[in-house]
């Protein structure tokens, strides 16, 4: 009789653990994205005693270097604009070429290198945006130049080993930031 019960106590138990399994399909968890908010850009007009101005966002923290240069800081992105000014004095050609060879030299890490070129006659503002696309130093750079006095180049940095993907929507908020300031920037 023992025998009996333990092997209809065994039966019982396995019965109930196939049973308890169900036929639901298992489902693999959905992707999850990161959520990055940034808030909404306001710019501010940005004047010092250099032989230029321009709009930066309010939200970035500016930094005076030397040779009326400029640091733009985003702490929050962990990611810095460079600014640098070099007068223009004959020199126009190896400006330009200094420029571009700065931004190709990152050929090696990009996928990709889209040049923009940018021309307002009426502030006598001509220049060029680069998107630096892939795992490259930077994201974005540009110069602007008037073609007789200034010459100002730009570059974005970030403080972080680069993964296009992962700072994909920080760079795009401040590429932004970086072609408003090319669209604002007035000579002294």
């Amino acid at each position: 009789m023992l025998k009996k019960s333990v092997g209809f106590g065994f039966a019982t138990v396995i019965a109930l653990s196939v049973s308890g399994c169900g036929n639901g399909d298992v489902l693999p968890k959905p992707s999850s994205y990161l959520r990055l908010d940034y808030p909404v850009a306001r710019y501010v007009d940005f004047e010092s005693d250099c032989p230029y101005g321009f709009f930066m966002n309010s939200s970035a923290k500016i930094e005076v270097s030397k040779n009326c240069g400029f640091a733009i800081h985003y702490p929050k992105m962990k990611a810095t604009v460079y600014l640098s000014y070099m007068p223009v004095n004959g020199n126009i050609e190896a400006l330009l070429n200094d420029a571009q060879t700065l931004t190709y030299k990152h050929v090696i890490k990009a996928d990709n290198i889209t040049e923009q070129p940018y021309l307002n006659p009426d502030k006598k503002t001509y220049g060029m945006f680069y998107s630096v696309g892939g795992n490259a130093a930077t994201n974005s750079q540009f110069y602007l130049t008037d073609s007789t006095k200034h010459f100002v180049r730009g570059s974005l940095y970030f403080y972080a080993k680069p993964n296009f993907d992962s700072i994909m929507p920080a760079a795009d908020y401040i590429k932004n930031d970086m072609q408003t300031l090319m669209e604002t920037i007035h000579w002294k």
